[in-house]
């Protein structure tokens, strides 16, 4: 792991470089790393039950957003600073119950 306090090339940049080396902003500095391999990790069952769970939130957003109708709806009742995608997915995710009778997935 390479630590870097003041580079003007990797300066505030963060991801990934192809899947050989992920870049990290810290409040210390940047910090270069291997990407990691996931290959051999087994998941539990919780595990993969939140990770569909989560991918239908997610397909519920994009089903608000595409929507400009339902889109600008939403805009009016949360915060001006809260993105319609992300109030979408919390909302969702604590009324999945509600959320499933109105969930459209589309393109």
């Amino acid at each position: 792991m390479a630590k870097n306090n003041n580079n003007i090339i990797i300066n505030g940049i963060s991801g990934h470089i192809g899947k050989q080396v992920v870049i990290k902003q810290y409040s210390f500095g940047t910090v270069v790393t291997k990407y990691p391999d996931m290959s051999n990790v087994i998941h539990t069952q919780k595990q993969i039950k939140e990770k569909g769970r989560f991918a239908r939130a997610v397909a519920f957003a994009q089903s608000i957003i595409k929507n400009p109708e339902q889109k600008m709806e939403w805009q009016q009742k949360i915060p001006k600073d809260k993105k319609v995608y992300h109030a979408a997915i919390q909302w969702f995710l604590e009324n999945e119950d509600l959320a499933s009778g109105q969930l459209v997935v589309g393109n």
